[in-house]
């Protein structure tokens, strides 16, 4: 009855959770069930193993979750992120639309803003772009997928992204993890998913598609914003909660480019300086003490640097901005609110996945996924997918997959040599896999901010935000299991 229970409470979760029911109160309900059909105590395992779990997720990476809301929000109230996406259509021009929404998307997450402050930032401006191209707006998705949601969540090193520091402190790596095949993972999923939406547009040419969207892009991405459907499958996926986005102030003039970059670059910047020039000539030996916890510098100082980074850009941004934002305690408010709701989501799936984890059945689980063939990081790959796609949540998947074999992993990983930087970037790149399933939050999002839906833009959202990420980590686990680590 154990695997049964199991079963039947993901179920519950992915359908209810699809039908817009609140992940706070899904989690916690389905984690009762699964403990009481597996005869366990219930009220145990609620208040000890759910919320302790719930609990230690939140107290971990809280942190990042608010400076990086809080740095979307001031990004979009300055126009940094407007400016950045301008600039890049100014340069490419009308006749390349889908890569110059490709490319604004990855500057502008690569330097931490929230993919979800970007989808309704680009879409009006893709729809704009797409019209004057004469592109079907049904590709838009895709292309804003490509540059939010892929390569610069998952694979590019240093990447501020929550997904790429929830392995940190099960590993003790920092964010520029296996660098060499980071950059070799993120080249295949932006060159396969060009690919795939350059084949896309020539083929809808040749059949005579035309763009005929009828609706207004600002209108379309402003309804969305005001969703509640939208807004509870959001923050059950991502780091930034989209009712936040129409309120906080709003620059009345954009800032010149190299205003609108200079925090961007103090992120990748900053977080390069903590993570190999500051940090690992820290001594931090007081860790150890009971007074911090017990732990090791190893443990913290990923997230240190992404924190540290963050903070550092923020206070650029107001320098470079204060004229800007004439609203300031409103727009640090808004994005204060915007990480609450999205973190006690994940928490709750972290503390429900622990509860499975618990069950005296999900050792056959554990066994199961430890057996599959070809070695460790294959294994740990399919994990990550596997949770990933059954919470519709990459940060919550892979949370959960860490809490439960994270260990055993790097126990796996000090017996035979295997470097922990590989372990994160393969668990990453697979988090960020079979998240896009169409119960995902970032996909309702964004097709719900574009104006499209699943049966016109899902298979092309499909290919460009899956099938080029599956394929990098094919790439990446035959490298790192032939050549090592690099």
């Amino acid at each position: 009855m154990g695997i049964l229970g199991i079963l039947i409470s993901l179920g519950l979760l992915i359908w209810l959770a699809y039908r817009g029911w609140s992940i706070l109160l899904l989690a916690p309900a389905c984690a009762i069930i699964v403990a009481l059909l597996a005869g366990q105590p219930a009220l145990a395992n609620w208040t000890q193993i759910f919320m302790g779990n719930a609990a230690g997720f939140v107290a971990q990476f809280f942190a990042i979750f608010l400076l990086g809301a809080v740095f979307g929000k001031l990004m979009e109230a300055s126009g940094s992120v407007q400016a950045i996406a301008n600039h890049m259509t100014e340069k490419l021009g009308t006749g390349r639309a889908i890569l110059a929404i490709v490319l604004a998307g990855a500057v502008v997450t690569y330097g931490g803003v929230s993919l979800f402050v970007a989808f309704f930032v680009l879409a009006p401006m893709g729809h704009a772009l797409f019209k004057a191209a004469n592109i079907p707006h049904r590709l838009m998705p895709a292309a804003i997928m490509l540059g939010t949601s892929t390569f610069t969540m998952s694979a590019m090193p240093g990447t501020p992204a929550i997904q790429n520091a929830i392995p940190m402190p099960f590993f003790g790596t920092n964010p520029f993890a296996a660098p060499g095949l980071g950059i070799i993972a993120s080249a295949i999923m932006l060159g396969f998913g060009l690919w795939w939406l350059g084949r896309a547009e020539r083929k809808a040419r040749l059949a005579g598609e035309r763009y005929t969207y009828a609706g207004v892009g600002d209108e379309t991405a402003a309804t969305a914003a005001g969703s509640e459907i939208v807004r509870a499958r959001a923050t059950a996926a991502r780091e930034f909660d989209p009712d936040e986005i129409k309120r906080g102030g709003r620059a009345s003039r954009l800032p010149p480019i190299h205003v609108a970059a200079a925090p961007l670059v103090v992120v990748v910047l900053v977080n390069l300086i903590m993570s190999f020039a500051v940090l690992p000539n820290y001594d931090a030996s007081y860790l150890a003490t009971d007074a911090f916890g017990n732990t090791s510098l190893s443990a913290v100082a990923g997230v240190w640097s992404v924190i540290v980074a963050l903070f550092a850009a923020i206070l650029v941004l107001v320098a470079t901005n204060r004229k800007r934002l004439p609203r300031i305690r409103a727009t640090l408010d808004s994005g204060a609110n915007a990480s609450v709701l999205p973190i006690l989501n994940v928490a709750s799936l972290v503390g429900f996945g622990a509860v499975v984890a618990a069950m005296p059945a999900f050792e056959m689980v554990k066994q199961w996924v430890l057996g599959i063939e070809g070695g460790p990081l294959v294994s740990l790959a399919i994990s990550t997918n596997i949770l990933a796609a059954l919470t519709g949540s990459a940060s919550g998947g892979l949370t959960i997959a860490l809490d439960a074999l994270g260990p055993t992993y790097m126990q796996i990983a000090s017996q035979t040599g295997l470097d922990p930087g590989l372990m994160h970037r393969v668990a990453v790149i697979g988090a960020g896999t079979l998240d896009a399933l169409p119960h995902n939050g970032a996909v309702v999002t964004l097709l719900a901010v574009c104006g499209s839906t699943h049966k016109d833009s899902y298979f092309d959202i499909v290919m460009a935000g899956i099938v080029s990420a599956l394929v990098a980590l094919v790439a990446v686990i035959v490298l790192g299991s032939t050549l090592g680590s690099f």
